[in-house]
């Protein structure tokens, strides 16, 4: 049989706080060899207090981190061979590209040590900027060297906080693209902590949400949107509404909408009010057998318009269009669901 290979990341029921404030609480998650995560939360959910606790910058009060099986929970940073890249970059500004890459290689023979600053610059095109100063340097530019020198010990994981958020939106995913194919080329597992939804979900091969200092999701980007665990999880992720409805069966469920099939057993008795989760790609614009609804408020975002409509019900609900299908507040239109995955939350819309 072959070996069984640890997991570069395993975190076990991990807390830590400030004082008497907890900011992380019984937090379990995984990545396996090569995978990429997201953690996705509003501000002071606790995502980048966890990030610093495995990657040893602050104790936890309990709980456990283990890198490819080992316990750290107690090392100091520099024995977890963990790459971390800081939302300020912390970029040394008296040292050069090289001597910024090369700064943890200190150990390193010399021209061990050369050779590795210029296998790292290569493939992130920074060759040309070796002997350049990080104030000479554009800001993605300087956003490179900072990858560059978490890189260059050649880390067992890559830790990420919020590493793209001062560069412009283009630059971001162009940057966000290369860095994942470069860790997927190297076999490196990495740890992403963002705001963004979109990169958190085309970065990571696991996506998860974080409210409150608690994980409460952590699965597949498709999961997390799709079939979301938590409530807030579904109104979080998506621009999610929740539509009142009644369970009719096992399987159908009553809304302002229609009658709904869910893909699988509601866990709800017939008669039972619970919230349905709606999303802005589950309605579309129809002719026939659709439900007449009201455009109450119309925002253009380029390829698409993001409409707020109002249901004969009184509820409001979102839907996203091709920016070519123009209407105006107060205009009637006609709609259909397209609802491939109905998810049900016990009580009533908030």
């Amino acid at each position: 049989m072959p070996p069984v290979v640890a997991d570069p990341i395993r975190v076990e029921s991990l807390c830590c706080g400030y004082g008497a404030s907890p900011a992380v609480v019984g937090v379990d998650l995984d990545l396996g060899p090569g995978q990429l995560g997201s953690l996705l939360g509003p501000s002071g959910c606790g995502k980048t207090t966890l990030l610093r606790a495995v990657a040893g910058f602050h104790p936890p009060s309990s709980g456990r981190v283990l890198l490819h099986g080992q316990d750290v929970t107690g090392l100091p940073p520099e024995r977890r061979r963990v790459g971390f890249v800081f939302q300020d970059l912390a970029l040394f500004p008296h040292l050069t590209v090289a001597g910024n890459v090369g700064f943890g290689l200190r150990r390193l023979p010399r021209s061990t040590r050369a050779e590795r600053i210029a296998e790292t610059l290569a493939p992130l095109g920074l060759a040309e900027f070796a002997e350049r100063y990080p104030h000479e340097l554009s800001g993605g530019q300087q956003q490179r060297v900072a990858l560059a020198r978490a890189l260059a010990p050649q880390p067992e994981l890559l830790l990420l906080d919020e590493p793209f958020s001062s560069l412009d939106a283009d630059l971001r995913g162009s940057l966000r693209e290369e860095l994942r194919r470069l860790l997927k080329r190297l076999g490196i597992a990495a740890l992403l902590v963002t705001h963004d939804q979109e990169e958190a979900f085309s970065f990571g091969d696991r996506v998860g949400v974080m409210n409150g200092g608690r994980l409460l999701q952590w699965d597949s980007g498709f999961e997390v949107y799709h079939r979301p665990a938590d409530p807030f999880v579904a109104r979080f992720v998506g621009e999610g509404r929740f539509l009142g409805g009644t369970v009719v069966d096992q399987r159908q469920v009553d809304t302002a909408l229609g009658r709904l099939i869910a893909g699988r057993n509601l866990p709800y008795p017939p008669g039972s009010r619970v919230r349905v989760l709606l999303r802005p790609d589950d309605l579309r614009t129809c002719e026939d057998d659709g439900l007449e609804v009201e455009v109450i408020d119309a925002s253009f975002r380029g390829a698409e318009q993001f409409y707020t409509l109002r249901l004969a019900s009184g509820e409001t609900a979102h839907v996203l269009l091709p920016s070519h299908q123009r209407f105006e507040p107060g205009e009637r239109i006609t709609v259909c669901t397209d609802i491939e995955h109905v998810v049900v939350f016990s009580g009533e819309p908030a």
